[in-house]
């Protein structure tokens, strides 16, 4: 043994000096085993584009996978010999990409939402609302920090969003009273553990050695905290998450059932209402898009098919201060 890291170590090594979520760094690995098991446990430097060829073509042909899940296991395979193995990837012409099918997201009328809303109750009903009413992902809304709720200019700060890139968004009206709350309850939850010897909450990329006392600071507490403590997979703290995502899930789904939608929609079609409704009402369509955290327009289908009416026989509408959707 040369006392070399093992594959998936590197893996995770090149992803958190990347600051990459637990998320990624799971799936990437989870990629990895799979190109590798698949070959026989080959090791990586020993293959190349034929290689990661019969691999994506296995997926696509013998699996069923959509073109977005070949392209993601693509560029894992890419980060994996850029990154970690440090391989020069001359065949990377070779290697065909998916193409990823043109669709129109699921839009929710206003009506539809409304009677999705009168199905979802408590904190699953507080994250799904801010969603749509802020136009939010998932793992943003459940994110949330205390510090990034801003009643006074009635903003929401979007920290690390996709791209890991920062934004400013809209806190409805609407929300501000069960808002304050949550944050009540929070409070109180938060001063109990305190007083337990507890209180502290995961910090990302090294703040905690910045500021050591932050994870306790109240400012740096989860909107929406875990209902149970849970242990940190990298580190091994034990210690109060935010709520787990799959939990909103689940209840959105049962949501759509008893509500009677012939849609396929997810909380994410929550954001595609946001910006569709925000359109249809007079709003620019410059301003949907940095609420929305694009750079560029026609790189995001979703906000590209959402703006489709404005491009076939009407008007772009005026612009606006932007009001509760």
């Amino acid at each position: 043994m040369d006392g070399k890291p093992r594959l998936l170590d590197q893996v995770r090594e090149q992803i958190r000096l990347k600051h990459y979520s637990i998320r990624t760094e799971r799936v990437y690995c989870e990629w990895v085993k799979r190109f590798i098991r698949f070959h026989n446990y080959r090791h990586p430097l020993e293959m190349g584009a034929p290689e990661v060829e019969s691999f994506l073509s296995h997926l696509a042909v013998a699996r069923d996978v959509s073109a977005s899940t070949q392209n993601q296991a693509l560029a894992v395979l890419l980060f994996l010999y850029k990154q970690v193995l440090h391989q020069d990837l001359p065949w990377l012409g070779e290697v065909v990409r998916a193409k990823k099918p043109a669709r129109l997201p699921v839009v929710l009328s206003r009506e539809e939402v409304q009677q999705l809303f009168e199905h979802l109750e408590g904190e699953v009903g507080l994250v799904t609302r801010l969603l749509y009413g802020g136009g939010l992902r998932l793992m943003e809304g459940v994110r949330l920090r205390i510090k990034d709720v801003d009643f006074s200019r009635s903003e929401l700060i979007i920290r690390d969003g996709k791209g890991q890139k920062d934004r400013v968004s809209v806190l409805p009206g609407s929300l501000v009273a069960p808002l304050q709350q949550q944050l009540a309850r929070v409070r109180a939850i938060h001063q109990t553990e305190l007083a337990d010897g507890r209180g502290d909450v995961y910090l990302p990329n090294a703040l905690a050695r910045k500021y050591p006392k932050a994870p306790w600071e109240w400012a740096w507490q989860y909107v929406f905290p875990a209902p149970n403590l849970s242990v940190d997979p990298r580190s091994g703290a034990v210690r109060r998450h935010h709520l787990d995502e799959k939990r909103i899930q689940r209840a959105f789904k049962r949501a759509v059932q008893a509500a009677k939608l012939m849609k396929l929609a997810t909380p994410h079609t929550l954001r595609h209402s946001f910006a569709t409704h925000l359109l249809e009402s007079g709003q620019d369509i410059r301003t949907v898009q940095e609420l929305l955290g694009h750079a560029d327009l026609k790189n995001h289908d979703d906000l590209y098919a959402c703006a489709q009416p404005w491009r076939f026989g009407r008007a772009e509408p005026a612009r606006s201060n932007v009001t509760d959707p």
